[in-house]
């Protein structure tokens, strides 16, 4: 599994997998309710922070997985992500409700999941519980698999699209 280190400023919510694994542990260890929310977040639009903001009301420590900038371009295309991977992170950091901020490079968050255990996994209203593809992970410790979020109004396809149409 390759991981990105801490590579942003001091400070930072990114955080090396075992890191997170470690204050995951820690949290539920004392109690309390860990979630991971996972996504590309390119071109940050209101539907993340939506998203985010309900992922973290499931809990009370939400570790955010971000697909890094190889794995975007393996499930989008070779023209994503639009916004690279630090100045994602450096986004998503600097919203209140996201405490923790993981990358990962491969195709799902499932090794990601192994290594937190997290209570929840939060996934957009693009899933039902039943499309999510790591439920079956998330159940092998118990854990709970829910959808949150607004409806699914707002994608970075659909606003890229509105870009090319306006300034074309």
């Amino acid at each position: 599994m390759s991981v990105h280190p801490m590579s942003v400023l001091p400070g930072s919510k990114l955080i090396s997998l075992e890191e997170a694994r470690v204050i995951a542990e820690g949290a539920r260890g004392a109690g309390r309710r860990v979630v991971v929310a996972n996504g590309a977040f390119d071109m940050l639009h209101v539907g993340h922070a939506r998203y985010l903001a309900a992922a973290r009301a499931a809990g009370d420590v939400l570790f955010v997985a971000v697909n890094s900038d190889a794995s975007v371009r393996a499930s989008k295309g070779p023209l994503r992500p639009v916004v690279p991977e630090a100045e994602r992170v450096e986004l998503l950091a600097n919203l209140d409700c996201v405490d923790w901020i993981v990358l990962f490079d491969e195709p799902t968050v499932a090794e990601v999941l192994r290594a937190l255990k997290p209570h929840v996994h939060a996934k957009g209203t693009d899933y039902t519980v039943e499309t999510v593809p790591e439920r079956a992970v998330v159940a092998e410790w118990g854990g709970e698999t829910v959808i949150c979020g607004d409806p699914k109004e707002h994608a970075t396809t659909d606003l890229v699209a509105e870009i090319l149409k306006r300034f074309r």
